[in-house]
């Protein structure tokens, strides 16, 4: 049987195959390149489909799924829990009280002109900051002598009233104020100029060459 002259042989069929498949590759080279033009390096870094996610609305991304709906058997234990919480760090802090009265010539009833007597009381709690104050401790060290001796004799002898000696001799540091400095720095990690500062706002000139002494 005789083969046609336009039958493709194997050796053919597999030419054209390695022919397709190397301008497949040069095709998809030069996609990539023009990806990569268009783009530039952050197109290597970051998919498209990342960049879609970090410019999605933030509020959205932390959102429940839709449809879930929380169990109000969860949001009731919680509540009790905080509440239990709450109390103990309250426990831990001084409490100021302020008390409301009615002035003595209030305490009349509005309806029969009866004295009113106090029923209950209602109270409720404030969180309250106190901020740092930078204030003036004197001292004053008392010095005695002996008035008969004074009259009397030749020499009169002298006794001073102990007082804790300075923590650092010629300066107007205080344990306190030493403290303060050293945690806002190694603990808060505040810069000195930051305390000087915050020293300012607080009505007092404290240099940060003085703290650093």
């Amino acid at each position: 049987m005789e083969k046609h002259a336009d039958t493709p042989t194997i050796e053919s069929l597999q030419q054209q195959i390695i022919e397709q498949s190397a301008k497949l590759k040069w095709y998809e080279e030069q996609f990539r390149l023009a990806q990569k033009k268009r783009f530039g390096a952050s197109s290597e870094q970051t998919h498209p489909d990342q960049l879609e996610l970090l410019l999605a609305n933030e509020a959205e991304m932390l959102a429940a799924p839709a449809g879930e709906e929380p169990r109000s058997e969860q949001i009731t234990y919680e509540r009790r829990k905080s509440s239990g919480k709450r109390t103990e760090d309250l426990s831990k802090l001084p409490v100021e009280t302020i008390t409301y009265s009615l002035e003595e010539g209030e305490q009349v009833c509005a309806c029969c002109g009866g004295f009113l007597h106090e029923m209950s009381t209602e109270t409720r709690n404030e969180i309250a900051v106190v901020p740092p104050q930078v204030k003036v401790i004197r001292h004053m060290q008392n010095v005695y002598a002996c008035r008969h001796c004074e009259r009397e004799d030749i020499e009169t002898p002298i006794v001073t009233a102990a007082m804790p000696k300075p923590v650092y001799p010629g300066s107007l540091a205080s344990p306190s104020s030493m403290a303060y400095v050293m945690s806002q720095k190694y603990v808060d990690s505040l810069p000195l100029y930051r305390q000087e500062q915050h020293f300012a706002r607080l009505g007092y000139t404290l240099t940060r060459q003085t703290m650093a002494n």
